[in-house]
């Protein structure tokens, strides 16, 4: 062992023991504060005197209760401190720290030496800094800098000084693996070995594999909106996770993890990357899907398709009569086009065209809706339109008062008063004379009226009224919905330009969907946008940051939505137009229409073209896969090629990929995908490999990343890598169409060491193109040939 290393290694089980010490004290403080949190709990009203006689005497009570809560915050508070720093702590006793710098800073004759890892240890004294946590201001230049001169941002302006040494460790159980010099990027050396491990059901963090470009989304901190693009396993996902941890660190007294939400893709990519923040010892932040919040919003009211139930349909139904119109539905309704459409048609509502629904009583309107309409177009049009429903919300009360007093004297009353049991006859009776505020003696003497008890039954029964109007819900929202194409000639007085391809049969067709009570998902936002221009938004200013992934299968109407949503909200989305796989994005090329969110002042992008996922092989094939693929870059970890094997039919299709799996296990992978275009298709191919050994269906409904071999529909394996990916039917028949070249992109970029396509049958044209030696040949044993 050479000197540096022997001295490396000492310095390290110093800061080993420094940890252990630590942990030591820290497991003996949280146990004592979460001692005196149950202890103040149990005797949380034992120093309060609650007394109510006087005003003086209640103001007291309040404020003793007030002091009281505050303490246990307080105790609270700084126990959950102690606690996340013990996490933190066990966590770098694993790996203590990862890197080096050595930084002279301008002034000063000698360089410190920096080291680097996932939280910051200071040593016992309290004065010398043994690791500076990798989000510290200082480690940037870890990240961004080769040796020679060097700056980092503090609050109080730039620092710059010379990095002289930039070193990278590699450390197993207290133990230096391996140490050396990084002088123009993060070490390809410690990279090969965290991409060439086999995977795991969570994505993990890569704070010690962080990219001088990943560096840059991590640490972007101006504007709005942050929009990086990049290939599939360029790190976007990645690097966003760290973006939040750094932000978490940076604004610490500003920005909780409960302040920012994740839009995930669906419910299994939510677990896969569950870890990453807890990983850094930070709190995981709100997890959801948009389809999430659309069945919260709708569910309700309609059947709400969810997105995949419309890929399904776009993929498998090409021959339904409805399929043209469906097409063009879709697109037209993700459109920015049709959300200022909506928005329009809305404002014209303030003139002429709102429906109401009859206020009704055992079986008769109390107020009908053309009364309410009258209403509503007879005040004042001056105010605005939410001050208007407003001031309708509160004549619809004045006439349910009304209704109340004659419903009082109405024979029903009598019947509900003699069919009362004993037990709600005495509750009615208690209820009624605390409402008259009877105490003692009188409380006793107090007899109930006939009469009384007729004004609380009839209350009573008109209260679940009163709540609806105060919910609105006397507005028909599906009504002036459907309004919209009713008379397909109408819309043209809300919107610019020529009315879409198939309009009338789109009309015709969405309003067959809502009389059955159903919304198709290309409705679900636009009917929500709708509902919350008329009721009022239901905006969330306590969230400050959305983070959006694989944001090219949003549309420019949901993004819109969003803003308008999370109106104090920043937002960063991440995307691949060359994953676009559904069916509104065949016309957005990229993310340029996003710019009008926030305005190009308060908009910035960041492009990724380093693909570090799958092996320069596999990379240099799927890259041949797409229009631009040319911009994507390989990262330099050898393997094996991708393989297509042709087959003649199914039986020796399913043979084969068995056999496959099998040998694929041999070599030690975890993760295996056999991805089908398809659930439909995923179906089959389960059912027909069932026989494979632990072998699991990936549905819409799973919720778990699991390791294993699984069959999954490609839509659904986005955002996720797997070991080794078999395409399950590669053919010109499954494949022909070019609208499907995204989505079988899509499908072989999910692997990381090993890509096997086959096809029954011819091979898809996309890979006709392929450049010749990037994809081997393997002939079935019917020697099929394979033309490319």
């Amino acid at each position: 062992m050479n000197t540096e290393l022997q001295q490396e290694q000492k310095r390290l089980d110093s800061v080993m023991e420094t940890i252990a010490e630590q942990i030591v004290t820290l497991e003996n403080e949280t146990f004592r504060r979460r001692e005196e949190v149950i202890e103040f709990r149990k005797h949380f009203w034992d120093d309060v005197k609650v007394n109510t006689d006087t005003f003086d005497d209640f103001l007291e009570t309040i404020i003793a209760l007030r002091q009281q809560a505050q303490n246990l915050s307080v105790s609270q508070s700084t126990h959950r401190q102690a606690f996340k720093r013990l996490i933190a702590l066990r966590r770098m006793q694993e790996v203590p720290y990862f890197g080096r710098i050595d930084f002279a800073e301008e002034g000063t004759s000698a360089a410190e030496r920096i080291y680097i890892g996932i939280s910051t240890l200071i040593d016992t004294s309290g004065e010398n800094i043994l690791i500076y946590d990798w989000r510290a201001p200082i480690s940037s230049i870890y990240y961004d800098y080769p040796p020679g001169p060097a700056e980092y941002t503090t609050p109080e302006g730039k620092v710059r000084g010379m990095l002289e040494k930039k070193w990278q460790y590699l450390i197993r159980g207290g133990v230096i693996q391996s140490m050396f010099d990084t002088s123009l990027t993060i070490g390809d050396e410690i990279l090969q070995q965290v991409l060439g491990k086999v995977t795991d059901k969570h994505m993990h963090n890569i704070v010690a594999t962080i990219q001088k470009e990943q560096n840059r989304i991590i640490r972007h901190d101006r504007g709005r909106l942050l929009i990086v693009q990049g290939p599939a396993g360029s790190g976007k996902t990645s690097a966003a996770l760290q973006r939040i941890a750094y932000l978490l660190y940076k604004y610490r007294d500003k920005l909780k993890a409960d302040q920012i939400i994740l839009f995930s893709p669906n419910l299994m990519f939510s677990s896969y990357v569950a870890n990453v923040l807890p990983e850094l010892g930070e709190e995981n932040m709100h997890q959801v899907t948009f389809q999430e919040y659309l069945d919260h919003r709708l569910s309700h009211e309609f059947q709400v398709e969810d997105p995949y139930g419309q890929l399904e349909y776009v993929l498998t139904a090409t021959d339904d009569p409805s399929y043209r119109t469906r097409a063009a539905s879709i697109r037209f309704k993700a459109s920015a086009r049709f959300f200022e459409t909506i928005k329009a048609y809305r404002q014209s509502l303030e003139l002429s065209g709102m429906l109401f629904k009859d206020i009704r009583f055992r079986g008769k309107a109390i107020v009908t809706a053309q009364q309410i309409a009258e209403r509503f177009y007879s005040s004042d049009t001056s105010l605005r339109f939410h001050n208007r429903i407003e001031k309708l919300v509160a004549w619809l009360n004045k006439q349910i008062d009304k209704a109340e007093k004659l419903e009082r004297t109405k024979p029903w009353v009598q019947e509900e008063i003699e069919l009362l049991s004993n037990e709600d006859y005495h509750k009615a009776h208690t209820l009624l004379r605390k409402k008259h505020g009877f105490k003692g003696e009188e409380l006793a003497n107090y007899e109930m009226e006939v009469e009384a008890l007729g004004q609380l039954i009839v209350h009573k029964k008109l209260k679940p009224l009163r709540k609806r109007i105060r919910a609105l819900r006397f507005i028909d929202i599906k009504g002036l919905y459907k309004q919209l194409f009713i008379d397909p000639a109408r819309i043209k007085q809300w919107m610019e330009g020529e009315t879409p391809e198939e309009w009338e049969n789109m009309c015709r067709l969405t309003v067959s969907m809502l009389d059955e009570g159903k919304l198709f998902y290309e409705d679900a936002t636009p009917f929500l946008f709708l509902k919350e221009l008329i009721q009022g938004f239901q905006t969330n200013i306590s969230i400050k940051h959305l983070l959006i992934d694989e944001a090219q299968d949003y549309s420019p109407f949901q993004f819109e939505f969003l803003k308008c949503l999370f109106p104090a909200a920043r937002m960063t989305v991440l995307g691949d137009f060359n994953q676009a796989i559904f069916a509104h994005a065949s016309e957005t090329v990229d993310f340029s229409t996003l710019t009008s969110l926030y305005g190009p002042d308060e908009t910035d992008g960041i492009t990724l073209a380093r693909s570090y996922r799958a092996t320069r092989p596999l990379v240099e094939f799927t890259r041949g896969l797409v229009s631009d693929g040319g911009r994507i870059v390989a990262f330099e970890r050898d393997g094996d090629k991708p393989v297509l094997t042709q087959l003649s039919n199914h039986a020796e299709l399913h043979r084969s990929i068995a056999s496959k799996v099998a040998d694929l296990r041999k070599r030690g992978y975890s993760t295996i995908a056999i991805i089908c275009k398809s659930a439909a298709e995923s179906n089959a191919a389960y059912n027909a490999l069932k026989s494979v050994e632990e072998i699991k269906l990936v549905k819409r409904s799973s919720t778990e990343y699991e390791q294993g071999v699984v069959v999954i529909p490609a839509y659904l394996a986005k955002g996720i890598e797997f070991d080794a990916v078999i395409i399950y039917n590669a053919s010109a028949e499954v494949y022909g169409d070019e609208s499907l070249r995204r989505l079988f992109y899509t499908a072989c970029t999910r692997a990381m060491h090993d890509l096997q396509l086959y096809s029954v049958g011819e091979p898809s044209p996309f890979l006709r193109h392929i450049k010749q030696g990037s994809l081997l040949l393997t002939p079935s044993s019917h020697g099929i040939n394979i033309r490319l």
